[in-house]
């Protein structure tokens, strides 16, 4: 399943926004600092997760390098990665390309669920988040907050809380609790108050610590 990059903001962005700034003093502060940016989706499903996983405890610019290469070597893999192209490759051929063996084997993983069916991508529209989440997890190198992210920024949910994501830990505790180091409870009271547009929160959390959105 492809998702295109969305030149438009997502259907619910503009009520989300209303609600939010209606509801609460911070997003009625951060929401016009940001103009007319929003969340933004792109990619296929198998390529995300896949550079998730090539991106995973090493910097961007040596992610991208190790990117490059396996894009290069593998059939139309530019545009986006097949499974089946991915599984034809041998572990030495993957680790030359900077691929640590974990991360090989996770690649590989995350290529037999796909090209097994394990994951039901035709269904995700009629899921629900924990569901897609739990799909996810199941597969190695795969946690909790890439599932989130992915859900995010791929399938563009709208109501998703990642408190396991240290800049919405931090966003929360500069503007809710002035820089006051702040529990994982605490941030869940702040988040649960965003229902339901908690992504789009989360979205204006983040800018307010950095203008330039991140693409995951």
């Amino acid at each position: 399943m492809t998702v295109p990059v969305a030149a438009t903001p997502p259907a619910y962005w503009e009520d989300a926004c209303k609600h939010l700034a209606k509801r609460d003093r911070v997003m009625r502060k951060l929401i016009p600092k940001c103009g007319n940016s929003h969340l933004k989706g792109r990619g296929d499903a198998f390529t995300t997760l896949a550079r998730s996983i090539v991106g995973q405890q090493i910097s961007v610019k040596a992610a991208q390098t190790v990117w490059d290469r396996l894009v290069a070597v593998v059939p139309g893999g530019a545009v986006h990665l097949q499974p089946a192209s991915v599984l034809k490759l041998q572990v030495p051929e993957l680790r030359e390309l900077g691929l640590s063996a974990r991360k090989v084997e996770y690649l590989n993983d995350l290529a037999q669920h796909f090209a097994a069916g394990s994951v039901h991508e035709r269904q995700w529209a009629e899921m629900d988040d924990e569901a897609i989440i739990d799909e996810l997890i199941a597969i190695r190198g795969i946690g909790r907050w890439t599932a989130e992210m992915f859900l995010m920024f791929h399938l563009i949910r709208p109501n998703v809380l990642p408190l396991d994501d240290a800049g919405l830990i931090k966003g929360i505790s500069v503007n809710y609790f002035s820089g006051e180091p702040v529990s994982r409870a605490e941030a869940r009271e702040v988040g649960d108050a965003w229902a339901p547009f908690r992504s789009v929160a989360t979205w204006y959390i983040w800018r307010s610590l950095d203008p330039v959105p991140v693409d995951y």
